[in-house]
């Protein structure tokens, strides 16, 4: 139970009313546990000796009773509600707010289908127990011994009846519990598969179709179901055994009562309303133990479902700020490489890069070409500190990057990632996005820059036109213009710019590089790109191969002295092209 416990933890700042709830319960027990000793009354001293004041007074009292119970008792949940839905709204906050704080490192741990159940589902189960504690977790225990220790004084003989019972009720609960975590657990794993394929094929819908796949991806989803059910029908079977059980054990119990009990009243040692008030305490503590094991199940599912929470609450972000970290003003924009190297901890460790060393000067268009797995993302993913280099360092005017305080960095770096992501909103609310209180003008003036600002007018609603979700209504180029423009638009010191012309034709991303070329004026920017074309002018490129930098110079320079870089060059523009 330590990761609830920790989990709970959450509560803390609602002490106050959960205290309350329990007080109000504790008022509803008394109330309750008081019932069986006034039904005593009525047949020991009203119907056995026929007094109607007796019969009345207590009946007037049982029905105060039950309303003042009636009453707490709605206050109580009131309470527990409250509290448990603040406790989730806290714990759900603080499990994305360090989601928020992950780095790529982190990410590439978790899947997205994985963080959605922890936010969702695997909350839900830790919430239910917070509501549960408040309102039956705290009310059974209180009725189990409240109902023992009255039982005890009003017949010590018949309670020995306990003796039985109870070594043999807690043990079988036991059981039931140690059985019912490891499948709760299958069935939150299970639920994480199936979230998964859910989004990949949600999202990816449009390429299913393309490709005729929807038998395969039904397949698919259908083995996740299965799966998800075959646990689910386990866990589920596994209960309907253990009610059943629990009954007997209770029906045995009052059977063995009313039979040792009839002994006394026969013999005149007991009486027939303490038969009946000694039932119903046992009733009350049987049925608390079987609440309890019953809800067993619940903890067991919560207990799992909060240790996945705190996996990802306490998961600490790969990249972190130093001690005192240095916050960066104006800068000149100049990056230098000092002998990097870097690996994927979940790669066996082999390096991705090894032993880059350039510098860029303030200013300078530094473009990245090799071919595909040879490092390029990786690389310019160092430079904002997404990931930190394992070998050397990467300082920006002279300043390591580890130094610097992430939100300072960042500030300074325009980033338009090969993925690009739109979200919903206008076009405006996008392109604005790490620039809230950017003017009207200063969003058009990106977009042209972009070349995204006339497509967006030829929308009717322009600026103000709806993103569908993740962009579906625009198309790949669309959405890297407005990529961009959202990175331009913070006027960063250095911009990285990675492959983000891929899906726009020759012309237009030639109108980008000219615009850009007006617009950047001295920020320094790095350029990854799969076509040649858009590197040909920049102040110096680098050649990767297999993670290493093959060669390095101007477009002229690396023509005469890199193979690799002939080859691509020829490869694209033919041999003819050389001549340029």
């Amino acid at each position: 139970m330590s990761e609830l416990l920790r989990a709970f933890r959450y509560l803390k700042p609602y002490w106050k009313q959960a205290t309350l709830a329990v007080i109000f319960l504790c008022i509803v027990v008394a109330a309750e546990l008081s019932i069986p000793r006034l039904v005593q009354t009525i047949i020991d001293e009203g119907v056995a000796k026929q007094n109607m004041d007796v019969i009345i007074q207590t009946s007037l009292l049982m029905i105060g009773l039950s309303l003042l119970a009636a009453i707490f008792m709605t206050l109580n949940t009131i309470l527990a509600i409250r509290t448990s839905r603040s406790f989730e709204a806290d714990l759900r906050e603080a499990t994305y707010t360090r989601i928020q704080s992950f780095s790529y490192g982190n990410l590439d741990d978790f899947t997205t289908g994985q963080l959605l159940t922890r936010l969702t589902s695997d909350l839900n189960q830790v919430r239910m127990i917070a509501t549960l504690t408040l309102r039956m977790f705290v009310r059974m225990p209180i009725t189990f011994i409240g109902s023992i220790a009255i039982m005890v004084a009003t017949n010590f003989n018949l309670s020995l009846v306990m003796l039985v019972l109870l070594p043999i009720t807690v043990v079988f609960s036991y059981v039931f519990i140690r059985l019912l975590q490891p499948l709760f657990l299958k069935v939150q794993e299970r639920l994480d598969r199936l979230n998964q394929v859910l989004q990949e094929n949600l999202m990816g819908v449009r390429v299913v179709k393309a490709f005729v796949r929807e038998d395969y991806e039904n397949k698919r989803f259908g083995r996740a179901n299965e799966e998800l059910y075959g646990n689910s029908l386990r866990v589920a079977q596994l209960l309907s055994v253990f009610n059943p059980v629990m009954m007997t054990l209770l029906n045995l119990g009052i059977v063995a009562i009313i039979y040792y009990g009839g002994i006394q009243v026969r013999v005149g040692t007991t009486s027939v309303g303490e038969i009946v008030a000694f039932t119903n305490y046992l009733q009350n503590a049987m049925n608390a133990i079987l609440m309890l094991s019953l809800m067993a199940g619940n903890v067991s599912a919560a207990e799992v479902s909060a240790g996945r929470i705190l996996k990802v609450v306490d998961t600490e972000p790969t990249v972190k700020n130093p001690g005192q970290p240095v916050k960066l003003g104006k800068i000149f924009g100049e990056v230098a490489f000092e002998r990097v190297g870097f690996r994927y901890k979940g790669n066996g460790g082999a390096s991705v890069l090894s032993d880059i060393s350039f510098t860029a000067k303030p200013g300078e268009r530094v473009a990245i070409l090799g071919a595909t797995g040879s490092g390029k993302t990786t690389l310019i993913n160092l430079i904002p500190r997404f990931y930190d280099v394992t070998e050397g360092r990467i300082t920006i005017d002279g300043i390591d990057v580890r130094e610097i305080e992430q939100g300072s960095l960042r500030e300074k770096i325009g980033v338009s990632t090969q993925e690009t992501t739109l979200f919903s909103g206008t076009m405006s609310d996008n392109i604005r996005f790490g620039k809230k209180d950017a003017s009207q003008e200063e969003v058009v003036e990106a977009a042209k820059a972009a070349q995204a600002h006339d497509f967006i007018m030829g929308f009717p609603e322009g600026y103000d036109t709806a993103v569908g979700q993740r962009g579906v209504t625009l198309s790949g180029g669309q959405k890297q213009r407005i990529a961009i423009a959202r990175a331009l638009l913070v006027r960063p010191r250095i911009l990285v710019l990675d492959d983000s012309t891929s899906a726009v034709d020759a012309e237009t991303e030639y109108r980008i590089e000219q615009a850009l070329e007006k617009t950047l004026g001295d920020t320094t920017c790095f350029i990854v790109a799969q076509r040649i074309s858009t590197v040909l002018n920049a102040d110096k490129i680098l050649v990767l191969d297999e993670g290493r930098v093959a060669a390095e110079g101007t477009h002229r320079q690396l023509l005469e002295s890199s193979p690799i870089y002939r080859e691509i060059f020829e490869s694209q523009l033919g041999a003819g092209g050389a001549k340029q």
